[in-house]
C-alpha cells in the first residue's frame, strides 16, 4: 500500500495498533504521549497487526467524531446511572436513525479522535452497558475488531469497535442495490451463486444455474439478460441465505439487512442491456469482476469507465484465484492498480488481506469515492470469500437518513423498468420508486403514451424481494401488480406519477455532453441511443450548439430528438448515448415540453 493510503487510513489496521508513538519523546497536537515501550510481547503484537502498513510517526488518531452520521466514539460506559442510560439510548437511537438501522460505536476512544484506549476490565464493564442499550433500543451488537493501544503504562490498553444493527421492524431492512460487472466468462454468475446459495463451486459452472433465465443462458453458460439476487445479514452480521431459508420470503423475514446483486451481462453484444441496468436500476455501488488468469480484458475497461460515468463507487473482485500461481494473481493485481491510479480514474486501490482490511475498507470506502477496495477469492475452493462477506456486512448505506426523509415527503413516482404478465395476478410492473411513498390501493397515472397522454391505474399488491410488503418507500425497488391493466399500454422507460404531479413530457431535449470516443465526427442529422435513467431510446441530433461539429474529447450543448416517443425526463439527469464505436456521457440542461396533458 503506497503513502497515500497509509495517511487516508490513520484508522486503520496498523496505527492504531499503537505505531504511533512521538519519537522526539515532546507531546503531539499538545497531548502528552510518550514514546511506545519495547517489550517482546508489544513487539508481536505490533507486527501482527500493522503488516501491510507503514509505521506512522504521529500520535495514533481518528477523524474527530461528527455530529451527524452513524459512527459515535465513546470513552467509557462504565456505571452509567438511570439519567445517562437514558441520554446514551436516546443517542444509540439517534445513530441508528442516521445509518438507517446500522451504527459504528467507537469504545475507548476520546471524541476529538484520539484512541485512549480502556483496560481489560473497563473494556468489559463498556461492553456489558452497550449490551444493556442496544437490548433496549431493540438492536443486536457485534464485536468487529479489538486492537491494543501502546501508551506508557504497564497495563494492556484496548480499543473495541462495534457495530449495532437493529432488529428490522415493519420490514425496513436496509436495502442496498450493487450492480456486478465485468468482462464475459469472468465468474460474476458463480460468485453471485455461491454467496446467495451458501455453496461452493464445483469448477464447472454448477453454482450459476439458479441465475440464469433462459435456457440459452444455460446452454452457453453466459448472462443475456439482468437477474436479481438477494444476500440477507441478520442483527448479529451472520449470514442469511438460501443454504438454511428455502425461499427469499424467510430470509427477508430473518434479515435486517439486504444486499440485492444485479447481474449484468458480460459480453459485448449485450451492452445494451448492462448499461440499462446500470442506469435503471440506480445501484448503490459496483462490483467488478476480474478473471485472475486474464486480467483486464474484453469489456472490463468499458465497464469500469461506465461505472465512473455514472458516478457509482466501484469496488473490485479479482476471482478464479484458484487456477493460477500466486505471481500471476500479483500480476493482475498489479495491472488494476496501474489503471486505476491513471489520470482518467484518479482512484486509491487498496488490497484487501485480513478481517481488519475489510473492516477499514468498508468505512473508508463509503466515506471517500476515490477508494477502491480489491479482493481475491475463489468461488470454488472459496479462499476469502469470508472477507467480501464482511465488507458486505459492514458497509454502510451512501444516503442517509435526512436525504431519505425528503425524496419521500415529494409526489409517488415509480420507474417502470421490467413488464410481465402473472397468471391470476394479470399485468405486473417492476422498477424502482425513485420518490414519495406508494401503498396499496394508491390511484396513479401512468406514461407517457405515443401521443404523450397517461392512463389512469390502481395499485393492487406490492413485493420487495419476492416478499409481499404494504408500503413503499423512495429509494427502493419492487413489483407492483395492476390487476386487469392492459399491458399492451406499458413499455419500459414510462413512469407511474401521482395525479397531483404535472408531468414534463418532451420530443426535444438539450444536453450538455462530452464525446467520449468517435470513429469520424459528431454532427447534425447523427443518429445515437439514448439512455436516460430507465429511457433507452434513439434520437436524432437536432442542432450543435456553437459549433458545426464534434470531436473525440470536445464538449458541446446538443439538441436531441427522439425518433419513437416523447419521454418523462428532468433536468440534472445523467445522460449516456452510444452508436456502434461512438460514446459519450453528460446531463440535461434544458427540456422543450409538450404543453397539452390530458389524463385519458
Amino acid at each position: 500500500m503506497d503513502a497515500r493510503v497509509s495517511e487516508l487510513f490513520g484508522s486503520g489496521n496498523g496505527h492504531s495498533s499503537g505505531s504511533g508513538g512521538v519519537s522526539s519523546g515532546k507531546p503531539a497536537n499538545g497531548y502528552g504521549v510518550a514514546p511506545k515501550k519495547s517489550s517482546a510481547k508489544n513487539k508481536k503484537a505490533k507486527a501482527r497487526l500493522s503488516r501491510n502498513f507503514k509505521p506512522s510517526n504521529n500520535t495514533p488518531y481518528l477523524p474527530p467524531e461528527a455530529e451527524e452520521g452513524n459512527i459515535e466514539y465513546k470513552l467509557k460506559l462504565v456505571n452509567p446511572t438511570q439519567y445517562r442510560f437514558e441520554h446514551l439510548a436516546t443517542q444509540m437511537k439517534w445513530r441508528l436513525q442516521e445509518g438507517r438501522g446500522e451504527a459504528v460505536y467507537q469504545i475507548g476512544v476520546e471524541d476529538n479522535g484520539m484512541l485512549v484506549g480502556l483496560s481489560e476490565e473497563e473494556m468489559r464493564a463498556s461492553l456489558k452497558t452497550l449490551h444493556r442499550l442496544a437490548e433496549k433500543v431493540g438492536a443486536d451488537i457485534t464485536i468487529l475488531r479489538e486492537r491494543e493501544v501502546d501508551y506508557d503504562s504497564d497495563v494492556p490498553r484496548k480499543i473495541a469497535e462495534v457495530l449495532i444493527r437493529k432488529v428490522p421492524d415493519d420490514q425496513q431492512f436496509l436495502d442496498l442495490r450493487v450492480a456486478v460487472l465485468g468482462n464475459v466468462d469472468s465468474g460474476k454468475s458463480t460468485l453471485l451463486g455461491v454467496l446467495t446459495q451458501g455453496e461452493l463451486d464445483n469448477g464447472r459452472g454448477r453454482a450459476r444455474l439458479n441465475l440464469f433465465r433462459h435456457l440459452h443462458e444455460i446452454q452457453t453458460g453466459r448472462t443475456s439478460s439482468i437477474s436479481f439476487e438477494i444476500l440477507g445479514f441478520n442483527s448479529k452480521g451472520e449470514v442469511v441465505n438460501y443454504s438454511e431459508s428455502r425461499t427469499a420470503e424467510e430470509i427477508c423475514e430473518s434479515a435486517s439487512k439486504m444486499i440485492t446483486f444485479i447481474d449484468l451481462a458480460g459480453h459485448h453484444k449485450y451492452l445494451k442491456t448492462t448499461i440499462f441496468g446500470l442506469t435503471s436500476y440506480c445501484p448503490d455501488f459496483a462490483m467488478l469482476v476480474v478473471s485472475a488468469n486474464t486480467g483486464i480484458a474484453g469489456t472490463t475497461r468499458e465497464h469500469l469507465g461506465l461505472a465512473m460515468a455514472l458516478k457509482v463507487p466501484i469496488f473490485i473482485v479479482i476471482s478464479k484465484v484458484d487456477l493460477c500461481t500466486r505471481a500471476t494473481v500479483e500480476r493482475t493485481v498489479r495491472q488494476l492498480e496501474r489503471v486505476l491510479k491513471q489520470p482518467g480514474c484518479n482512484k486509491v486501490p487498496m488490497v484487501v488481506s485480513s478481517t481488519d482490511d475489510a473492516v477499514t475498507a468498508a468505512q473508508q470506502f463509503a466515506q471517500s469515492p476515490s477508494i477502491t477496495p480489491i479482493f481475491t477469492l475463489s468461488s470454488v475452493s472459496g479462499e476469502s470469500l469470508d472477507l467480501l462477506k464482511v465488507f458486505f456486512n459492514i458497509i454502510p448505506p451512501l444516503s442517509n437518513s435526512k436525504e431519505q426523509e425528503e425524496l419521500m415527503q415529494q409526489l409517488t413516482e415509480f420507474q417502470v423498468d421490467e413488464i410481465y404478465t402473472v397468471p391470476e395476478v394479470g399485468t405486473v410492473v417492476g422498477g424502482t420508486l425513485y420518490s414519495g411513498i406508494c401503498r396499496e390501493g394508491d390511484h396513479l397515472v401512468v406514461g407517457p403514451t405515443d401521443s404523450g397522454q397517461f392512463h389512469q391505474l390502481t395499485v393492487g399488491s406490492i413485493q420487495r424481494n419476492r416478499s409481499a410488503c404494504r408500503v413503499l418507500r423512495a429509494g427502493q425497488a419492487a413489483t407492483l401488480a395492476l390487476g386487469n391493466f392492459d399491458r399492451s399500454l406499458l413499455r419500459k422507460g414510462m413512469v407511474m406519477v401521482s395525479p397531483e404531479m404535472d408531468p414534463t413530457i418532451c420530443w426535444m431535449f438539450e444536453a450538455e455532453i462530452v464525446l467520449l470516443f468517435h470513429a469520424k465526427t459528431f454532427h447534425k442529422g447523427f443518429q445515437v441511443t439514448v439512455h436516460i435513467g430507465n429511457v433507452r431510446q434513439t434520437a436524432t441530433v437536432e442542432a450543435v450548439y456553437g459549433k458545426e461539429e464534434l470531436r473525440t474529447g470536445e464538449k458541446a450543448v446538443v439538441l436531441f430528438k427522439f425518433i419513437k416517443h416523447p419521454e418523462y425526463l428532468k433536468v440534472g439527469a445523467k445522460i449516456l448515448f452510444r452508436e456502434g464505436v461512438t460514446k459519450g456521457i453528460g446531463h440535461v440542461t434544458k427540456l422543450l415540453p409538450i404543453v397539452e396533458y390530458q389524463p385519458s
